[in-house]
């Protein structure tokens, strides 16, 4: 929802001229032929142009749950595990997905925040699913709209026949009420259950689960005591509901409301839905996988939401804050994050929110939350080393970046925006090359004038572009026109064979399928009108490979492995579809990968080096096991994408 992409505030200022002139005089120094078209630089497969469209918070489960590949191929969801049957209804293995409740209170223990709680009580009955999104179409946006005629203004970004879904799905229902659409919401089950049926089309708008960092390293509920052979890390993903009822999105540092109960977060067990494609859910994903390729083992990058797993896919790392000369220091004391329960609350955390907690100093193991995380990842059979260095405070929820579109300072808007950074990310290694590329915003231009969002058309996310943040690339008018752009520049670019070698495509507030503020539908039409304008240029199609994959799982649960890199995450899996010549046939690759295998896809493809010594494209690709190629035995590992190809002849 765009109140948790851009917070806007009481004036702050930030002056950063020492950074940016360091950075500038980077840029400055590299030869002019680094920002020069160059048609077509030399590359390691018949790949020559790539295209990386990323949606909003879905996970493999919550929409592949149902997919049945073809003859040959195997999968791993809901449905091949047995957890459900074809038609949404508990199959025998139900129990794997069963929730539970749990006790992380200061009334019970030593006050302090638990990724893994030991006092767990498994649910009878689930916590009511509570509704969120559009009670009613508007005329002017948010969408959905009244009048064709009005969306269509509001949006160019749907291939044909999709614009109709801007006017459909409102809920009917104010937010925070029963959601009266979904079968039985008052007395599920334990585990999952399907959201679309009678009352609740694929096309509705549904509630959002939480999705920030600790949160999520809660609903995993990773424990070394619960690693197994097949499951080292120990994660267990069965705390999702508890987590939305017990803390939700966070306090912000305020006081536990009076009368707190498992409504009050507004969105009760939201996370356990899933969609049916054996049933018509998601049937142009469900086309695109039974061409092309899919992995049912990639993971969002990072533990939480939107910002936080955009920058790791940008920079291959975290980035941290800083004084106006680049020089970690510490964020002032309301934006660090303490997820210690206050004091008589169960796990009702003490500072965190979108205008609370969101910097942690990972390093220090006396920081609030850090030493669950690390002492859990130092636990493991094969420990994993956090990468955070003392005294940096990295950002792991959305805060804006450090620039407006026009290049002027976001802090001037909002006290909740990371400082500009000039750390270095694909970017930089891109124009250092010599391959050119660029980021399309959808409804750009608009942001760029309209930096708060003021205009109901304008749904650009702020948050979503890892190289807003940068110096690098906002700190001066001709960069910014050079590798960032509107996606009416990529349409334009496509039908004239003008698109750069690596393209990264990011759909608005209304298109990204992002719950409550958006559908999955609408994510499915803004991705078939790149795909079919791609197509319909012979020349293009024969060199280009398009990955759809989504930022983050959104809160949602899954069943699948999770590995664990770093303090960081991984996440759960999400959904990625690999689109191609040379990705045809219906195939599912196992390897294991996160968003940071897209930026070594295309490091390997075009010869690049890692962005950093500690960035996360460092780590080596996976080594599997026949009997379990989801669990790589050389963890740490992610996979470079290489195997969701045959270059030698289609599938």
């Amino acid at each position: 929802m765009k109140s948790k992409r851009k917070i806007n505030a009481p004036n702050g200022t930030l002056k950063c001229g020492a950074m940016m002139l360091i950075a500038l005089q980077v840029f400055a120094a590299m030869p002019q032929s680094a920002y020069a078209q160059n048609s077509e630089p030399h590359t390691t497969t018949p790949i020559k142009h790539v295209i990386v469209i990323i949606g909003e918070n879905r996970t493999f489960d919550h929409v592949f749950a149902t997919y049945t590949p073809r003859e040959g191929e195997t999968v791993s969801n809901l449905l091949s595990k047995g957890i459900i049957r074809a038609n949404g209804k508990p199959g025998p293995n139900y129990a794997l997905s069963a929730q539970f409740s749990a006790l992380d209170s200061t009334t019970a223990g030593s006050g302090t925040y638990t990724n893994s709680p030991q006092s767990k009580s498994i649910y009878g009955v689930l916590p009511a699913v509570l509704a969120g999104g559009p009670e009613a179409p508007t005329v002017a946006g948010p969408a959905p709209f009244t009048t064709l005629k009005v969306a269509k203004l509001a949006d160019h970004g749907l291939a044909k026949a999709y614009d109709r879904f801007l006017l459909t799905g409102a809920t009917g229902i104010p937010a925070g009420q029963i959601d009266t659409r979904i079968s039985n919401a008052t007395y599920l089950r334990e585990g999952v259950y399907q959201l679309s049926g009678p009352k609740m089309p694929y096309d509705a708008y549904t509630n959002s689960p939480v999705h920030r960092f600790f949160q999520m390293w809660q609903q995993t509920d990773c424990n070394a005591d619960y690693a197994t052979f097949d499951n080292p890390s120990g994660c267990q993903n069965d705390l999702f509901p508890w987590v939305e009822v017990s803390v939700g999105t966070g306090s912000n540092g305020n006081p536990q409301p009076s009368n707190f109960d498992d409504t009050t977060t507004g969105e009760g067990a939201t996370s356990m839905g899933f969609y049916n494609m054996a049933q018509g859910d998601a049937p142009y994903f469900k086309e695109l996988a039974d061409k092309y390729t899919i992995s049912d083992n990639f993971h969002q990058s990072v533990m939480g939401g939107t910002g936080a797993n955009h920058i790791m896919f940008g920079f291959g790392d975290a980035i941290f804050y800083t004084n106006p000369h680049g020089v970690a220091v510490r964020p002032p004391t309301n934006q660090i994050e303490n997820p210690n329960p206050q004091t008589s609350t169960n796990d009702y955390y003490d500072q965190d929110g979108y205008s609370g907690g969101s910097y942690v100093n990972c390093g220090d193991i006396s920081q609030p939350g850090v030493p669950a995380v690390t002492n859990y990842l130092q636990s493991l059979q094969r420990p994993i080393k956090t990468n955070c260095v003392k005294g940096d405070y990295y950002l792991v929820n959305n805060y804006n970046p450090g620039y407006n579109g026009d290049g002027t300072l976001a802090s001037q808007l909002s006290p909740y925006t990371i400082p500009p950074t000039s750390q270095k990310s694909i970017g930089d290694d891109l124009v250092a090359h010599h391959v050119p590329f660029k980021y399309f915003g959808e409804d750009w231009d608009l942001y760029v004038t309209d930096p708060t969002e003021s205009n109901t058309f304008d749904e650009y996310c702020n948050i979503c572009n890892p190289f807003q943040y940068q110096t690098q690339f906002m700190g001066t008018q001709a960069a910014r026109q050079q590798y960032i752009a509107d996606t009416t520049e990529l349409y334009e670019d496509i039908d004239t064979g003008n698109l750069p070698p690596v393209s990264i495509v990011k759909p608005s507030g209304f298109n990204d399928g992002h719950p409550a503020s958006s559908k999955l539908d609408l994510f499915e039409g803004f991705t078939k009108k790149i795909i079919d304008q791609v197509k319909a240029n012979p020349k293009l199609w024969d060199n280009t490979a398009i990955f759809i994959t989504e930022d983050e799982g959104g809160g949602y649960y899954d069943s699948g492995y999770i590995q664990p890199v770093d303090f960081f995450g991984d996440g759960t899996r999400i959904p990625l579809i690999v689109v191609s010549k040379y990705s045809e046939g219906g195939h599912v690759s196992h390897e294991y990968g996160d968003h940071v295998s897209l930026m070594k896809f295309i490091e390997k493809n075009w010869d690049l080096p890692t962005i950093s010594s500690r960035s996360r494209d460092n780590l080596p690709n996976p080594i599997q096991r026949e009997s379990n190629p989801y669990v790589p035995t050389n963890s740490p590992a992610i996979g470079d994408l290489m195997d969701d190809f045959s270059f030698s002849h289609n599938r």
